[in-house]
């Protein structure tokens, strides 16, 4: 396992410790699942990947408060991956926000948007017995609110349950699966990967659309409550830190004064992130 550690003020009586794990694209098949889902597995499945998320699960029961996953828990939507991630998600030290991937039925095979997402949902989401779309617990002092962006955007109903978890008054840690856009990560990204299409940033105004490709833009452009959603995460001073993936590299910048935001690496690679709280 890679173990990034990070330490951050944000005024607690005890520190917390969380681990960070993000993309594990775990990609399993049983005689259940049809013969393209077992094409996928034989693509995209390696041991390892399983290897590296029971480490990271071990590590964190061991010597952290909890492991926070954002998401892409597995490459794409199965009986045995879904069975996998129940099995999994009912241990209460972990918490769990979705990514792109967990709704994901063939991987890239069609325009994602919310009708896709609920096609997943029964298997995914309702099937695992974890809030999906929001989900929020307090561990020790901390308010950890993740909040399901997979698509590029937000929701209006995301913000009325985030200014309601900012009501309890207590620093909050947010968990998404996609990164806001900040320029320092939005330049990094197109100088490590040059040929790429875009940068899978949540926020991105019309000119730095501009290097997109149209697919891409048209999916990832932001509509009016995700730009109302990135404005009060800006502003709320309980909001301490952003832990987000799904960019498969690590990278820490500011979204905002004294907003930072980690992206951290692959979890399929061992890369996981311990953040103590202070």
């Amino acid at each position: 396992m890679q173990l990034i550690k990070n330490e951050l003020q944000i005024g607690l009586e005890k520190p917390v410790r969380l681990l960070h794990v993000t993309d594990s694209h775990v990609a399993l098949v049983d005689e259940h699942d049809d013969a393209r889902k077992h094409e996928l597995a034989k693509r995209l499945g390696s041991p390892d990947k399983e290897k590296y998320l029971a480490e990271q699960v071990a590590y964190a029961e061991q010597h952290c408060d909890l492991l926070v996953h954002t998401g892409d828990l597995v490459d794409f939507v199965s009986h045995a991956n879904s069975a996998m991630a129940r099995n999994l998600l009912q241990n209460e030290a972990i918490f769990f926000i979705a990514g792109n991937h967990d709704y994901s039925q063939y991987v890239g095979e069609a325009w994602e948007d919310d009708a896709y997402r609920m096609n997943s949902y029964m298997q995914m989401g309702y099937g695992l017995g974890v809030p999906m779309f929001f989900n929020a617990r307090v561990v020790g002092g901390v308010n950890l609110v993740g909040i399901d962006n997979s698509y590029y955007r937000f929701a209006d109903w995301q913000l009325w349950r985030l200014k309601k978890e900012a009501e309890k008054g207590l620093p909050i840690v947010l968990a998404f699966h996609d990164p806001l856009f900040e320029q320092a990560l939005y330049d990094y990204h197109f100088e490590r990967l040059p040929g790429e299409p875009c940068t899978y940033l949540v926020g991105c105004d019309e000119e730095h659309l501009l290097r997109y490709s149209e697919f891409r833009a048209v999916q990832q452009r932001p509509d009016k409550p995700t730009l109302d959603m990135i404005d009060y995460i800006k502003s709320e001073p309980l909001i301490k830190l952003i832990l987000t993936g799904h960019l498969h590299f690590s990278f820490e910048s500011n979204v905002a004064e004294n907003l930072p935001q980690f992206v951290t690496g692959s979890g399929f690679d061992g890369v996981a992130r311990e953040i103590t709280l202070y």
